[in-house]
């Protein structure tokens, strides 16, 4: 079967201090850094060993991933395997891009964000030419801030027209239709972001082939559902893998509401769903069937 994996392990730190994070500037010890690498290790050896399944990886750290050698090893490691269709990961690029090179870039990709104040712009948009010129698929993106406009306008005129710029709406942010349409006009997914999407018993691919796993292989249907579904190092999360309907009142993250099965997103992302990267060039874009606003 086709199984997708989000995996978060206990990696924590982060070198940023966006005001919006939670994480920002964490430093994880030495033992939690070591714990880090060992689960990955773990999750790493058990992906590669796998027969039954053609597997697909999203590595979705609250920390910065690619600033360690660890992450970075794994990745083109795993891109390499025949049974990996896709192996991304979501990153703010603060690292080095020369590692990609060594990186199957039929399988490789990256979710990439900008964080204006963070990094200097020029910095950022040289690591994302890179990343074009190592023929690197990625994505790019920035939260709907104001004062992030400016340079996510800067953004879009600078960066490859192939590449895609998503703009993620700010967590409790109340867009008026103007301000909406100002980022629709960067991203003409917006919309799907703007508002959290009912979710309440409608069908969602997690829990079915699609599955979060934290660094201990305790196998989830998603990240934002705490019930555990198995553990993926002794097998039981198998029996558990069946159609669900989402039992939360909403969705609002991208890495969640993907799998909606009532929205369109498997198409319009159809060989880019974990790097978010759309099927179609920006300007052919439309929005249809984002469903009502939960407010």
């Amino acid at each position: 079967m086709d199984l997708t994996l989000l995996y978060r392990g206990p990696l924590a730190s982060c070198d940023y201090d966006c005001p919006y994070c939670p994480f920002a500037k964490r430093r994880d010890s030495r033992e939690q850094l070591r714990a880090d690498r060992a689960a990955l290790e773990r999750f790493a050896t058990w992906v590669a060993e796998q027969r039954e399944d053609r597997i697909s990886v999203l590595f979705t750290p609250w920390g910065e991933g690619l600033v360690r050698s660890w992450y970075r090893d794994t990745l083109t490691a795993l891109s390499h395997l025949p049974h990996v269709a896709r192996v991304a990961i979501q990153t703010n690029l603060s690292c080095r891009t020369e590692w990609t090179s060594a990186a199957d870039p039929d399988t490789l990709a990256l979710w990439c964000t900008y964080h204006p104040g963070q990094t200097p712009y020029d910095r950022f948009l040289v690591k994302c030419q890179d990343l074009s010129a190592r023929s690197v698929r990625y994505s790019v993106g920035i939260v709907g801030l104001p004062e992030h406009l400016g340079a996510a306008r800067r953004l879009r005129a600078d960066l490859p027209e192939h590449v895609y710029l998503w703009v993620n709406a700010a967590e409790g942010r109340t867009y008026t239709d103007a301000e909406a349409d100002e980022w629709a006009a960067l991203d003409p997914l917006f919309p799907y972001s703007r508002h959290p999407h009912r979710s309440a018993g409608l069908p969602c691919r997690t829990g079915e082939s699609v599955l979060s796993v934290d660094g201990e292989g305790t196998v989830r249907r998603c990240h934002f559902v705490p019930e555990p579904l198995g553990n993926l190092y002794d097998g039981s999360y198998r029996a558990a893998l069946r159609p669900r309907a989402c039992p939360l009142a909403a969705c609002d993250c991208h890495i969640g509401y993907v799998h909606l099965e009532s929205l369109p997103l498997y198409d319009v992302f159809a060989g880019g769903v974990l790097e978010r990267v759309p099927a179609l060039p920006v300007g052919e874009l439309t929005v249809r069937g984002a469903g009502p606003a939960v407010r």
